[in-house]
């Protein structure tokens, strides 16, 4: 019965799942009715416009990426099918379901405990944590395991979310916000001290390549429009669109990096009286415990920065997998959506596109080789799911590679019940060293 609710639950959508517990959540902590009713609302609005702009995104670069695969001749064995195809997966299985009561409940006895600042509401994107479990059932054949797997993934979340708070914050502009997207907070364990690197290496630390700076010295240059036109315009041209076809494609890059904004600032006018309620309710009943309000990466996704940079990976992800040796995965269904998994690090570069470009790179080298080692383990969780995966033998796609994954599978693989329950209790025990013992962004 609570299964079937759930289901029925995540089946109306996040444009509509995400608006109400937007609305619960406000009423929850005193916002006025009429307050949280158009805040939910509005945020659901905000889902719809940025659903669009990145459907249409898709829509757009997906030939491009298919001719530019023809025309260079690249062949690698292995399917990639798209993240967008995982969220699916992972919520048509049980664990899918169970992963969002047992979420919930354990992330309101840590918040109310202080192990964590993040109260996660973004329902959606507990498919990852799930897809974890799925994925160590599959190469373990243990339900069980799987379903103890999901716990850490989703702890995880939270840990990352917390250390990655303040600084996201600032750099977007999120006062009261965390995001709790596994797929966009995993980069920033690599970005952060590469960050520290670049700060170090003569000639790399003074540039400023970021879009306001390029705007400053540059005038029309810098301007995110003529941006994304001219990265459009390339991607056109390695396409082998004729004139119109790379002026047009110029043009729609150009609309959807002055577009994706408006849409951001539509879910920011929701969050903010929730996220203030929500401040408000923890200093009068939980003795002032901060307390962030988790959500989606597709709030960062409209930075003119994070865009330039998920465009320009485009070309040189393809090229990468092409020149790496021990990748079998052919980046394709995934490269529209890989901006979710980079927007992140470009706020740990602090917008430097030159940096970002060379961070997420390597990033991107690491997910492709991870993502081809999790091919068995992800083609298992296809199965078991009961998605076909036809005569294609084994799937992937470029940012299942994320390091939480791999260490997931790889414990459940070699190590077992102990070796998930340990790493369990060890991420809890820095959850707890973090916010009770640190106490970071206290």
């Amino acid at each position: 019965m609570i299964a079937d609710a759930v289901t029925w639950f995540i089946g109306l959508g996040s444009v509509v799942f995400i608006p109400i517990i937007i609305i619960i959540l406000g009423l929850i902590v005193r916002v006025k009715p009429s307050k949280a009713i158009i805040a939910g609302i509005t945020v659901g609005i905000g889902f719809i416009g940025l659903n669009m702009v990145t459907g249409f995104l898709q829509e757009v670069l997906g030939p491009a990426i298919k001719l530019m695969v023809k025309n260079y001749g690249l062949t690698l064995s292995i399917m990639d099918l798209g993240s967008g195809t995982a969220g699916p997966l992972s919520f048509s299985t049980t664990l899918g379901v169970l992963i969002i009561p047992v979420a919930f409940i354990l992330n309101l006895i840590l918040v109310w405990t202080g192990i964590t600042k993040t109260l996660n509401v973004d329902v959606w994107n507990l498919w990852q944590p799930a897809l974890i479990g799925v994925m160590v059932w599959g190469i373990t054949g243990n339900y069980v395991y799987g379903a103890i797997a999901m716990i850490p993934g989703f702890l995880l979340q939270l840990l990352l979310a917390d250390l990655s708070q303040p600084l996201l914050s600032k750099f977007f502009n999120f006062p009261g916000i965390a995001i709790t997207h596994l797929m966009a907070l995993s980069g920033m364990v690599l970005a952060v001290p590469l960050n520290w690197l670049f700060d170090r290496i003569p000639g790399l630390k003074d540039l400023d390549v970021d879009p306001e700076t390029i705007q400053e010295k540059f005038g029309l240059i810098g301007d995110p429009i003529i941006i994304g036109f001219v990265i459009g315009v390339v991607i056109g041209l390695l396409a082998g669109y004729d004139f119109g076809g790379f002026m047009t494609l110029g043009v729609q890059m150009a609309a959807v990096l002055k577009i994706l904004p408006k849409m951001v600032g539509m879910f920011m006018e929701g969050l903010t009286p929730i996220a203030e309620g929500t401040q408000e309710f923890c200093k009068k009943y939980l003795h002032g415990k901060v307390v962030n309000i988790g959500m989606d990466a597709a709030l960062t996704v409209g930075n003119s920065a994070v865009m330039a940079t998920a465009l320009l990976l485009i070309p040189v992800t393809l090229f990468i997998s092409v020149v790496l040796p021990g990748n079998k995965i052919l980046p394709f269904g995934d490269l529209p959506t890989l901006v979710f998994a980079l927007s992140c690090m470009v706020a740990a570069f602090k917008g430097n596109i030159l940096r970002s470009v060379i961070g997420c790179g390597i990033y991107s080298a690491s997910m492709l080789y991870l993502a081809t080692w999790l091919a068995p383990a992800l083609t298992k969780a296809y199965q078991l799911a009961q998605y076909s995966v036809g005569s294609s033998g084994l799937v992937s796609y470029v940012s299942a590679g994320l390091w939480p994954n791999a260490l997931m599978v790889f414990i459940g693989q070699v190590f077992s019940l102990p070796g998930i329950l340990i790493i369990t209790v060890v991420i809890l025990g820095l959850l707890f060293y973090v916010n009770k013992i640190k106490k970071f962004n206290a």
